[in-house]
């Protein structure tokens, strides 16, 4: 007979071991498949193997220089990873032709397609890269900031925003808004704060011909490249980045410069939100419109699972609070900024209020600050 060990609570606690033993097990799988992804995106297989529609591994080695061994190991992992798909298993292993099953490609190569993934996955093996400054992080006080996670952070952060960018922040999340885009069909001027790679400016140049845009960004690597991303897209005519802090007191321009003043998924990483808010505020003088998208977390903690919840406090863990925190004085607002939070910092930057704006935009919430 199996004994089963019931708590006081009538809660079965061998069940709840096994459970959660089980889930643990199942997020190391996740894991090893994301850092099998970031070999898979760094040495270019997922590319070569679009670019071909099928290959084997030593075919695969061929057209990256790399290792035949190491791409045997890696197209079987996909594969039973259900990634790839393998013509005929029972072959020898130096002539298995490996593809992508359909719909596959779009989310691992495809970076214009909206249902591109692959970023989620470089970005957490590459905050691994920063797990030991975490830890001294936790127990100083300190933090990590976004420079230390490098190159990989940086070009996956990007690269993750950058579908919704391109083709849907001006046409459909802008142009919902009939004031914001009047205004940018008139050839109104928008500043972009916490521009990054750049993707947000030009999507909206892109999307509003007449339109001019200021990106600013606190991080010079990520301005030089919005600047070569700008001239790639043909819009650099009309689209104008900028290295600055938007916290200082000057160098983001005029007071009421703005027809639209914008900050996309940046606010809640900011040591001082308020002083940028209170730039936001001075840039977009009376008349602009000033608009934050954040992350669309609850409304308040309740403590129960929700898929984006675990995502933002994931993410707020190893990058976000960290990065708030890499500047002192900090606020530490950390990834999940709730909406409550965010309207604090607007009252005490000069606004009167928040209103959330009824726009679908999946992980992200809109607000408008009046």
């Amino acid at each position: 007979m199996i004994q089963t060990d019931i708590n006081q609570s009538g809660v079965d606690t061998d069940a709840a071991s096994g459970a959660l033993a089980e889930r643990i097990v199942a997020s190391a799988v996740g894991a090893l498949e994301c850092h099998a992804a970031y070999l898979g995106d760094k040495l270019g297989w997922y590319d070569a193997i679009a670019a071909a529609g099928s290959v084997t591994a030593p075919e695969l080695a061929d057209r990256t220089a790399t290792d035949a061994r190491y791409a045997q190991e890696w197209l079987e992992h996909q594969t039973v990873s259900g990634f790839l798909a393998v013509d005929d298993a029972s072959a020898v292993s130096s002539v298995r032709r490996y593809s992508f099953p359909p719909g596959h490609r779009e989310v691992l190569t495809d970076r214009d397609h909206l249902a591109f993934s692959l970023p989620f996955a470089t970005i957490c093996a590459g905050f691994g890269k920063q797990l030991e400054p975490l830890v001294e992080a936790y127990r100083t006080g300190g933090g990590v900031s976004w420079q230390q996670h490098g190159d990989d952070a940086r070009q996956a952060q990007a690269a993750a925003n950058r579908p919704m960018f391109l083709h849907r922040l001006g046409q459909e999340f802008l142009a919902s808004m009939p004031e914001v885009r009047t205004a940018l069909e008139r050839g109104g001027h928008l500043a972009d704060v916490g521009c990054g790679f750049g993707w947000s400016s030009i999507g909206i140049a892109m999307a509003y011909p007449d339109a001019k845009v200021d990106g600013f960004d606190v991080d010079s690597p990520s301005i030089d490249t919005a600047r070569a991303n700008a001239e790639a897209s043909g819009v650099s005519d009309r689209v104008t980045f900028h290295t600055v802090d938007a916290g200082a007191a000057d160098g983001l321009g005029a007071d009421g410069g703005y027809d639209v003043v914008i900050a996309l998924e940046c606010i809640h990483d900011l040591s001082d939100p308020v002083g940028v808010l209170g730039t936001m505020r001075r840039l977009a003088g009376d008349k602009g419109v000033v608009l934050v998208m954040d992350e669309a977390v609850g409304h308040e903690f309740t403590g129960e699972d929700d898929v984006v919840e675990r995502l933002m406090y994931g993410f707020s863990l190893v990058c976000c609070l960290p990065d708030g925190r890499s500047h002192t004085p900090s606020v530490a607002t950390g990834t999940v900024m709730r909406p409550a939070t965010l309207e604090r910092y607007a009252v005490e930057a000069g606004f009167s209020g928040v209103d959330e704006l009824p726009i679908d935009a999946d992980l992200f919430r809109f607000y408008q600050l009046r």
